[in-house]
């Protein structure tokens, strides 16, 4: 049997579409509608991106949030300020300790009570704990997002040798509601300042060894330089606040500017960067980690004897043991247990400086030991508002980035 052979022309495939390119208008073809979420893990939560894609190119991203609304705020006009506690452990869940701390706040703000000294270095402590544990979450998932699957086991490690802390000093290790308005539940238990110290020496290590996995990573730097650019006027504009805020430029800072719980006290830097891409973004948090182990330290160092609640007021629950003992502190038991702070009337707002950035409650009260009304500003709502303006020009690719870099948590922001 004769055989033959014959030859094919393979067409340039890239001179075609050029050659159509130059005879039609229609250039980009029919522009594309996806759904990113709601049920995405690098959406880190129930947050659904409407994208409108030309290709790979996004065009037109709409966030639509709301899928874990709680009605928080509404649910704070009918219970006590005591009783609300708990419910701002589930804002932003992962630094429940911080989001008791500026709720408590605002409540002694609207009170015109301070807290003893003892009372400020255990809040501050719990703070700067919860920043560390925070920021260790975000990193670790953010580089997990761009590919450094190693960095997410070094960083989560540290999360739960915190939550190892938070456990001891409050008996749960995720949702704490450790503080209560005029002080704690209890004081630091023995050996818990010593346990703190070994663990910022620990996580000082851990801190180093991403910053070498990571700050001169090809493909790291790739994925996050000049991505996801906020410039100081715009983020400034857009309302963002905490890192997302300073990796623009911006020096703003609630513990530098309007210092709360005696932190003027503590000799420490504000982490900024200029550039205000997602890059900036990881460096700032890498620094304010180490921030958070100098200020840690330093409360431990100059931690101060005394009581931590505030003491002989009205509104403040009796000590157990003379409950026990006396029928008028019984009496003032059951009245404050079941009427609550007898709040005067009037306007508050305070601000924290959370891991996330400012967040702040508002109270509006008519008297008694139930809120009028009470808002609440979470950063993660206002620092992921700027996603529309963001996304667009970048490519699909780019969105784990972006996300990942701006760290925000759902539960705080449809709260």
């Amino acid at each position: 049997m004769s055989s033959s052979t014959t030859d094919y022309e393979a067409p340039d495939i890239a001179a075609k579409a050029a050659d159509y390119h130059a005879e039609t208008d229609d250039l980009m073809g029919e522009k594309m509608v996806l759904n990113m979420g709601p049920s995405h893990p690098a959406t880190h939560g129930v947050l659904r991106l409407i994208l409108e894609l030309d290709g790979e190119v996004i065009e037109k991203a709409d966030p639509d949030v709301g899928f874990l609304h709680r009605g928080d705020e509404k649910i704070a006009e009918s219970m006590h300020y005591n009783q609300f506690v708990p419910y701002t452990d589930r804002l932003d869940y992962l630094a429940p300790l911080a989001n008791n701390v500026a709720y408590a706040c605002a409540v002694e703000k609207l009170m015109g009570w301070e807290l003893p000294p003892r009372g400020q270095a255990v809040r501050v402590l719990c703070c700067e704990l919860a920043r560390i544990s925070s920021h260790m979450l975000g990193v670790g998932v953010c580089a997990m997002d761009v590919g450094a699957m190693t960095v997410f086991l070094y960083t989560f490690t540290e999360r739960e040798k915190v939550y190892n802390l938070c456990e001891q000093l409050t008996g749960a290790r995720f949702t704490t509601s450790y503080t209560r308005v005029g002080g704690q539940v209890r004081d630091m238990p023995p050996g818990f300042p010593d346990a703190v110290r070994v663990f910022l020496k620990e996580c000082e290590v851990t801190i180093d060894e991403v910053g070498r996995l990571l700050d001169k990573n090809k493909i790291f730097i790739n994925r996050m330089a000049d991505i996801g650019v906020i410039s100081k006027k715009q983020a400034i504009a857009w309302g963002l606040t905490g890192p997302n805020l300073r990796a623009s430029g911006s020096t703003r800072d609630l513990r530098k500017d309007s210092p709360y719980l005696g932190y003027d006290k503590y000799d420490f830097d504000i982490a900024i960067a200029d550039e205000g891409d997602c890059y900036a973004r990881y460096q700032v948090r890498m620094e304010e980690m180490r921030q958070s182990i100098r200020i840690c330290r330093q409360v431990l160092d100059t931690m101060p004897d005394g009581p931590v609640n505030l003491a002989h007021s009205k509104s403040m629950l009796p000590d157990k043991e003379r409950v026990m003992m006396s029928m008028e502190e019984l009496i003032h038991h059951f009245i404050v247990a079941t009427q609550g702070i007898d709040a005067p009337a009037g306007e508050v707002y305070f601000g924290a400086e959370n891991p996330k950035g400012e967040l702040g409650f508002y109270i509006h009260s008519t008297g008694g030991g139930v809120p009028n009304r009470l808002k609440i500003r979470s950063p993660s709502f206002c620092n992921l508002s700027l996603c529309s303006k963001l996304l667009p020009g970048h490519m699909v690719s780019d969105i784990p980035a972006i996300l990942g870099s701006l760290d925000f948590v759902m539960g705080e922001c449809d709260r």
